[in-house]
């Protein structure tokens, strides 16, 4: 099994840390209804996507 031959720094082991960290949800608000969605996704309240209906949701 390979072993490093000398320690990273504490600079290096942070640069390669840099792009661990965790990011929120990106939210968007459906053109129809204006209820918030994930992007590019189907608007779960109203069943629109890029402003044209494609499913019919029955409400109950």
């Amino acid at each position: 099994m390979a072993l490093p031959k000398r320690r990273h720094s504490h600079c290096r082991t942070r640069i390669r840390r840099s792009h661990d960290a965790l990011c929120g949800v990106t939210v968007a608000t459906c053109a129809a209804c204006g209820e918030p969605k994930l992007p590019h996704r189907l608007c779960p309240s109203c069943g629109a996507y890029k402003g044209r209906t494609v499913v019919k949701l029955t409400e109950e």
